[in-house]
């Protein structure tokens, strides 16, 4: 779906033009228009949205509307538009549909610290985190020096320095795309290497400028008291550990500690394994006696180790492959159970591009050697694997 729209500050009006397009399929080379229902919002400058009156209309609408286009093509048009506003569209995800609203870099920083709809507000910043991060990309192949990201490190301080918070929105939006969806919105020529360099600089970024709210954040977010999975300690716990990730990126060695302590105290799985997998990802002598520990703990759960095996296929640290290729040799793994199979090498294959697309070919050679013992074993899961 694409959107456009055009402010008069004469008339003041605003016009939202909206199309769709739907390529055609085998068996059916033209599509008939859907209806597609459109859930608007105008969003003023002082951060505010403005009521909703379309023309043709004598009493101030509501200040969201939901539209229906039905057609390949709409047009409507709000009146007694004070000043020009910023779209918000397809609030709630009201429809399934891929939007183009052709807006600007400064439009998405508008809507990720403004927006009343949260997932507009968590859809504006994860289209400007992956617009920063490809622009990244192509700086660091390019070898020039990446930029800094600093609007998305301002909403992540005003986020976790409000006063009121909703932890399980926070915990959302101020993570950022993952290497693979960057990778897919590149689409050709992906360099794998930058991407990774990219995001661990950015992430680096946002920690440094953000730190002190992280750390205080970090510190409110504890859930103490005995385990509930509701809501509430979930969200809690999820903002916590998102902390947790950006602390072990910023300098210093405060996120290796706070990471080794958390592990250390852990009383719920979820805190553990956040706890792993931020410091699989980093050389320190804290990252290889938490493995030793978590598995001395567990290595009488098989559902558990398969969280161990995996956490360590997933490491962005050198020497990946190698590991894993050690780990096929490791009392926990064993290539007659699919379980293993997943856990380690599709975890490695699937979640792992840095090392899995490695420009030596190194984690292709790894996987088809593996798919080819694995056929002779279970023709299935080879199958499957080799999909990935």
């Amino acid at each position: 779906m694409l959107a456009s729209g055009r402010y008069d500050a004469t008339r003041k009006t605003y016009t939202l033009k909206m199309s769709q397009v739907c390529q055609p399929t085998p068996g059916q080379r033209v599509k008939e228009p859907y209806h597609i229902p459109v859930a608007v919002g105008l969003v003023g400058p002082g951060g505010k949205d403005m009521p909703l009156t379309l023309d043709g209309e004598e009493k101030a609408g509501a200040k969201t509307r939901v539209l229906h286009l039905t057609e390949r093509e709409g047009t409507w048009r709000f009146k007694n538009v004070a000043e020009k506003p910023v779209p918000s569209l397809l609030r709630g995800f009201t429809a399934p549909v891929k939007l183009d609203a052709n807006l600007k870099e400064r439009d998405l920083v508008f809507l990720m610290r403004h927006d009343s709809d949260s997932f507009n507000r968590w859809e504006a910043a994860q289209r400007y985190a992956t617009a920063l991060l490809v622009k990244m990309v192509e700086a660091a192949k390019e070898g020039a020096a990446p930029r800094q990201g600093m609007a998305f490190a301002e909403m992540v301080q005003e986020l976790l320095s409000a006063r009121k918070i909703d932890p399980d929105f926070v915990a959302q939006i101020i993570l950022l795309p993952s290497e693979q969806t960057l990778a897919q919105i590149i689409g050709e020529n992906v360099d794998v290497d930058a991407i990774h360099k990219a995001r661990e600089a950015l992430r680096g970024s946002i920690a440094a400028h953000a730190k002190e709210a992280l750390l205080s954040a970090y510190a409110r977010m504890e859930v103490t008291g005995p385990y509930s999975p509701d809501a509430e300690d979930a969200g809690r716990r999820a903002l916590r550990n998102a902390c947790l990730g950006y602390l072990a990126a910023a300098p210093g060695e405060d996120g290796v500690k706070l990471a080794a302590e958390q592990f250390r105290t852990a009383s719920n799985m979820t805190d553990s394994i956040a706890a792993l997998s931020v410091l699989s990802h980093i050389d320190c002598p804290e990252r290889t006696a938490a493995l030793a520990a978590f598995y001395e703990r567990w290595k009488d759960d098989h559902l558990v180790m398969d969280k161990w095996l995996s956490i360590q296929a997933m490491s962005s640290m050198p020497g990946t492959l190698d590991e894993v290729k050690r780990l096929t040799g490791h009392p926990a793994f064993t290539m007659k159970n699919p379980n293993k199979v997943r856990a380690l090498i599709t975890s490695f294959a699937s979640m792992n591009q840095l090392h899995f697309h490695d420009a030596k070919g190194a984690g292709y050679r790894f996987v088809a050697d593996k798919v080819l013992d694995l056929d002779k074993l279970n023709p299935q899961v080879a199958a499957r694997l080799l999909g990935t």
